[in-house]
């Protein structure tokens, strides 16, 4: 029986013994694998990242904020037609309505046409030859609104022109014939020259109205100075002086 009792005690020390190094060997097996699963991620990482880059999303751009904003690039309008466009589109606290049509007109002068511009032949106020400068007929010719008349004989044809000027210094007294103020020398535009070469002829030869006929030589309309200054400007200056030639006067003239 001692002996059993013994040998029993033997085995029993000894599986307590076996249990606690098969718990420590597992322990360590434990230890082992996770030290050998972090370095088999670190690897694999390694090696997967630069595989996987080209499919990452990329971050969005920042929203600029108001101490970083984006410039744009400006517009440069690539035609004239694409310039007169975006003058157009200016809004008003950048270019008045007048300031802008001037822009436009200086832009179109040098291709404008005379016929865009002219007074056309059926809107013409004319005087007859025979005509007397009567108070009604004076009273016609100053609500044209116009400084110069062709005058016509029996035959419609145009003989010659009335300035302004000359009705103003009329005698009150009297009521001449139109015949008696005719300046005869008249001066002709074509219906297809440009504006720049209106503005020439008018330079070149100091006249201030123009007939405007086309390529029969036909009488289509006129063409004055004023309404020149007036396409480029968008109105025609007024000025109440009138001793141009009084050098003095010129001189102490307060503007």
């Amino acid at each position: 029986m001692n002996e059993v009792k013994s040998l029993l005690q033997k085995s029993g020390r000894a599986l307590k013994t076996f249990g606690q190094r098969l718990g420590q060997a597992l322990t360590q097996l434990r230890q082992n694998l996770r030290r050998g699963w972090r370095r088999f991620l670190r690897r694999f990482t390694r090696w997967i990242d630069p595989k996987l880059e080209p499919y990452r999303s990329k971050p969005r751009p920042k929203a600029p904020t108001t101490t970083d904003q984006i410039t744009p690039e400006p517009y440069t309008p690539a035609s004239t037609a694409e310039l007169l466009a975006l003058l157009r589109r200016t809004p008003d606290s950048v270019l008045t309505d007048h300031e802008r049509q001037n822009i436009i007109a200086a832009i179109n002068f040098p291709t404008a046409k005379v016929s865009d511009l002219m007074l056309p032949r059926a809107d013409i106020t004319y005087v007859q030859e025979d005509e007397t400068l009567g108070p009604l007929t004076l009273d016609r010719l100053y609500r044209s609104g116009f400084q110069h008349f062709p005058v016509q004989d029996a035959t419609g044809k145009i003989i010659g022109v009335i300035h302004t000027a000359a009705l103003n210094h009329l005698d009150t007294k009297s009521t001449p014939r139109a015949a008696d103020l005719i300046d005869p020398e008249l001066y002709y535009l074509r219906s297809d020259y440009t504006l720049a070469q209106a503005l020439a002829a008018f330079l070149r030869t100091n006249c201030f109205f123009f007939l405007v006929i086309d390529q029969r030589s036909q009488i289509v309309g006129l063409l004055t100075y004023q309404m020149l200054i007036e396409y480029l400007l968008g109105t025609v200056p007024s000025d109440t002086f009138e001793r141009d030639t009084d050098r003095a006067a010129v001189a102490q003239r307060q503007l």
